[in-house]
């Protein structure tokens, strides 16, 4: 590299962390604007109208009521419709033997506590040092995503826990397991399925089977225990829902209606971006470790696809964050984790609803997610500090990992980093 280049390199690394140092700051005076005025922050999770502010949590909690009475689990007396398969209602219908208030505080409750286990999960596999761990805790709890997710009674903190048992599964040279777990999250959310395509375009062909076939077993048993016709019942709600165009949804379709556009113009978008990436991991096959960042590549390309993609599902990502720290990219880790900390309400202030200029600010979580998908995509050929590039014995090839190589690149992954 010439002196020249050195310098401009230089310069780069330079203003990143200038940039990094000032955002940073930032947030940190957003945290302070919070805590000064507590009541603005508390009142609402603490809230006894379920109905109106926990109104995600109001939807599941009627659902599992009739689940247990053996009625219409899609038709309640609650505000929104409920857009979950089955099964949510399935694994949910013990909150049903509690009123909807004693239920609401223990799910948000639980909530929290899969939210913190999963980051915890995460740091201690990555081996990151205790003040890196308790940083990246202290940003999730300041996030706009946890604070809305434990407002509205949302199921996101459910999905990481099983994508990152998936990922760590994974990890740990088990990638059937792996995508049986992942699969099961399908079944739960299922807009999150192209994740089980990773396995199929890396020629993994046994856990891309078992993947689906998770999926489909999970699925069939909500079906089974709610009733046939809640599947019938289900696809018509979810195909009949329109795309929201709220400055929540970070999908590229939402980002097309906020527009004025045909949403079909984002999905087209937002297929093209899935298909890219992909092919991206297709093309890279042997240079990418499906235990790195390419899970959660796919799955932001998955949430950009998706009609609707609301800015608190950015948890789903915050592993592949974490993990870009052992890549060499704290910087850019930092700021990830940092622009969460903004409410969504920020978007709204100043301008009108009908200027192009509003639209655009009402895309800051779209161009949020979009810089998350772009990050986790080129961490995919990174290697961890201290370790060689990805191999295909860092894949899950039964037929490399007891090689020599495999097993040097294994100890040698397995150092600690920082």
């Amino acid at each position: 590299m010439s002196p020249k280049d050195v310098a401009q390199s230089s310069h780069l690394t330079t203003a990143i962390r200038v940039g990094t140092g000032l955002l940073v700051l930032t947030a940190i005076g957003e945290v302070v604007l919070r805590v000064s005025n507590p009541s603005l922050v508390i009142t609402p999770l603490m809230s006894n109208d379920v109905y109106e502010t926990h109104v995600d949590f109001d939807t599941f909690w009627n659902s599992a009521v009739a689940l247990t009475h053996g009625d219409d689990i899609y038709e309640t007396p609650a505000k929104l419709n409920n857009l979950n398969p089955p099964l949510v209602s399935v694994l949910l219908a013990p909150l049903a033997a509690l009123d909807v208030l004693t239920a609401y505080r223990a799910f948000s409750m639980l909530l929290l506590l899969m939210m913190l286990g999963s980051v915890l999960a995460v740091c201690l596999h990555l081996r990151l040092r205790p003040a890196v761990t308790a940083l990246a805790t202290l940003a999730v709890l300041a996030s706009s995503p946890l604070y809305g997710t434990l407002m509205l009674g949302q199921v996101y903190p459910l999905l990481l826990v099983g994508l990152v048992a998936g990922w760590i599964a994974q990890r740990r040279g088990r990638p059937v397991l792996a995508s049986v777990l992942f699969g099961i999250v399908v079944a739960l959310k299922p807009s999150l399925a192209p994740i089980l395509l990773l396995a199929a375009v890396q020629r993994q062909w046994l856990p891309f089977k078992a993947g689906i076939a998770g999926a489909a077993v999970a699925s069939l048993i909500g079906v089974l225990v709610a009733g046939p016709s809640s599947a019938w019942a289900w696809l018509r709600i979810a195909l009949s829902e329109p795309v929201s165009g709220w400055v929540d949804n970070a999908s590229l379709p939402g980002l097309a209606v906020r527009f004025a556009m045909p949403s079909a113009i984002g999905t087209v978008l937002g297929l093209a971006v899935l298909a890219g990436t992909l092919w991206w991991c297709a093309r890279h096959r042997d240079r990418i470790d499906p235990t790195g960042t390419a899970l959660w590549a796919v799955l932001a390309a998955a949430l950009l696809f998706s009609p609707i993609a609301w800015h608190n599902y950015l948890m789903l990502l915050w592993p592949g964050v974490l993990a870009l720290i052992t890549l060499g990219r704290s910087e850019i880790a930092v700021i990830a984790l940092a622009v969460p900390v903004f409410p969504v309400s920020f978007t709204l202030e100043s301008l009108p609803h009908s200027s192009v200029t509003a639209a655009v600010k009402h895309s800051f979580y779209c161009a949020v997610l979009v810089g998350y998908w772009a990050v986790l995509v080129h961490g995919t050929t990174l290697s961890a500090l201290g370790s060689p590039a990805p191999t295909s014995a860092a894949t899950g090839d039964p037929d490399l990992r007891d090689s020599p190589k495999a097993n040097a690149t294994s100890a040698q992954s397995a150092s600690p980093t920082t």
